[in-house]
């Protein structure tokens, strides 16, 4: 694992910001320093803010083709030792299958983050649902071990994103982040917290 390195431009205490944000700002928090991913609504906002936050501190934003090429990127990341995280919502979660599983399988520590939609197929991008539950469980093939972390506010939208990197790693494998329309464009006051506050786990 190579050296995270600091984050000057993290401010700790009450911030006034959305869900996608605090997805993201987690996902800095706990160390992840690669992103790839494809913009869908609504998950669209967590590139957008890590497309600014991760040049800036030495980290790795890449836009790709779809998402079957966002997830190859971010597990190849991964087994080249930096933490690393998708997101998409449930047509992009779709596509991501069978990667996914080759994540579980070869047992790659990754974050993906399902900002759920109205379904099926293309559905209603702008309308909540949590329909994507069961293909958080049950939708790739074979039979493996899955964890996926739905959380239900904003605050909780960074701290289950820093606990889901956590998981990922003492467990080598890919964990799912289950958010939705509402929470992920939803503002609340978040305290976050300082360097060192929450424990973070390194391979």
């Amino acid at each position: 694992m190579r050296k995270v390195p600091s984050d000057p431009f993290y401010k700790h205490g009450v911030q006034f910001i959305s869900g996608n944000e605090a997805i993201a700002e987690g996902a800095i928090y706990a160390g992840c320093r690669f992103f790839a991913g494809y913009p869908i609504t609504p998950s669209t906002e967590i590139a957008e803010h890590l497309s600014k936050r991760l040049p800036a501190i030495d980290g790795v934003f890449l836009q790709m083709e779809d998402e079957i090429a966002s997830i190859a990127a971010v597990l190849g990341a991964s087994i080249a030792g930096v933490k690393s995280m998708t997101a998409t919502s449930g047509p992009g979660f779709s596509l991501m299958q069978e990667n996914i599983g080759y994540g579980y399988m070869a047992e790659i520590p990754c974050v993906i983050v399902d900002v759920m939609r109205g379904g099926p197929s293309t559905g209603t991008p702008t309308g909540p649902s949590q329909s994507d539950v069961m293909q958080a469980k049950w939708g790739t093939h074979g039979d493996h071990p899955v964890i996926a972390i739905a959380p239900y506010s904003v605050q909780e939208c960074f701290v289950e994103t820093v606990r889901a990197f956590n998981l990922s790693e003492q467990f080598r494998l890919p964990v799912i982040v289950l958010s939705d329309e509402i929470i992920s464009h939803m503002r609340e006051k978040v305290v976050l917290p300082k360097h060192g506050e929450i424990e973070l786990v390194d391979r």
